[in-house]
């Protein structure tokens, strides 16, 4: 090899060691040197990329903010709203706007033993065509409740058939059938009722079944306002229903129904029929009537008592197109019924419990 030959060649060699320790120093430097500081516009683009990733814009915080408002405004309007629900049920179960809710009215007040006659100032009086009789108060003795049930022996009124009254207090018309045909505007005063298939008269069982509800009632602490209290009384359904409005503190009449059919088909009791509702004193009172007679065909059921249906019939009756207080006629059978003493007291035994379940 020549001499010049072997210079290019450590030349070569020599700039080859260079550039590898150059780019190894290179390497190492860049690794090695510590970070600089940011420059100012570094750290304001740093710190705003920080603030898009950790905080809501103005505008997320504003619209979070109005929702959670909203959120407590919605609830506050719905605790509200609740309240005052509340609020207005217990008015009207205060101020007896709720129909079904009983409200205590204070009366006259009359001695055990008392008759108590046809005032003729009471409301409804002078729709009355049959009023020389008088009903009979009977006090509770002990656990006396200051309560007064009207109790009303279906029928039993001589020359009741032969006089005719106003079926509404307003004359309009019936508007469902019974004893009396729909459209008519007058029904007999006091009809005479049916004979059971062993030829009792109706009027005989419903009083026998008055008495023993009497008895139970008394002991049960309830004053009980006697309607009839003998086999004939010379009150018609309206002096009936109006002496129950002033004296009593509700009016329950006791029948078994005249349907014709060959069995006994069971308990109901007439409810209101819904062309009569939006007539006074009708309005007012039918939500008590019909919540009363429910509350009496449930406790007929809890003894045993045979049921009819559902329970009830809606029937534009005289008696409830006059009453002011909670009043019903309650149907216990049918002339196919048995109405042995047994059977009666339990009768009435479901009687008493319905009316307790309804004060």
């Amino acid at each position: 090899m020549s001499r010049g030959l072997g210079d290019v060649y450590k030349r070569q060699i020599l700039f080859t060691g260079v550039m590898i320790f150059t780019l190894a120093s290179c390497g190492k430097k860049a690794q090695d040197t510590p970070t600089e500081p940011a420059t100012e516009t570094q750290a304001a683009t740093e710190t705003q990329a920080a603030e898009k990733v950790e905080m809501p814009t103005e505008t997320e915080a504003v619209t979070e903010v109005v929702t959670e408002a909203a959120k407590d405004t919605q609830q506050t309007e719905a605790q509200q709203e609740e309240q005052t629900a509340e609020q207005q049920d217990e008015e009207k179960n205060n101020s007896g706007e709720n129909n079904s809710s009983y409200q205590y009215v204070e009366r006259a007040s009359y001695e055990n033993g008392e008759s108590v006659s046809l005032n003729p100032s009471w409301q409804y009086a002078d729709h009355s065509a049959i009023n020389s009789g008088c009903a009979v108060m009977y006090k509770a003795t002990a656990n006396r409740k200051n309560i007064v049930v009207g109790v009303n022996a279906g029928h039993g009124t001589s020359g009741g058939t032969s006089v005719k009254t106003l079926c509404h207090p307003d004359g309009s018309a019936k508007t469902t059938g019974g004893t009396t045909g729909a459209g008519a505007t007058k029904a007999v005063a006091v009809s005479g009722g049916m004979s059971f298939n062993d030829g009792t008269p109706e009027s005989s069982v419903t009083l026998r079944m008055a008495q023993i509800l009497k008895d139970k009632l008394l002991a049960a602490g309830y004053d009980v306002l006697m309607v009839r209290d003998g086999s004939d009384v010379q009150l018609d359904n309206v002096a009936r229903t109006v002496i129950c409005n002033n004296a009593a503190d509700c009016h329950i009449a006791l029948h078994w129904d005249g349907d014709g059919l060959s069995y006994d088909k069971g308990c109901f009791y007439i409810s209101v029929p819904g062309g009569i509702k939006g007539m006074e004193p009708v309005a007012s009172h039918w939500q008590q009537h019909d919540a009363l007679g429910a509350s009496l065909i449930e406790g007929l059921r809890a003894h045993g008592a045979k049921i009819n249906g559902n329970g009830s019939m809606a029937i534009d009756l005289t008696q409830t197109s006059y009453s002011t207080v909670p009043s019903v006629d309650v149907e216990l059978g049918n002339a196919c019924s048995d109405h042995s003493d047994a059977t009666l007291e339990n009768l009435a035994d479901g009687l008493v419990q319905g009316v307790e379940g309804y004060f």
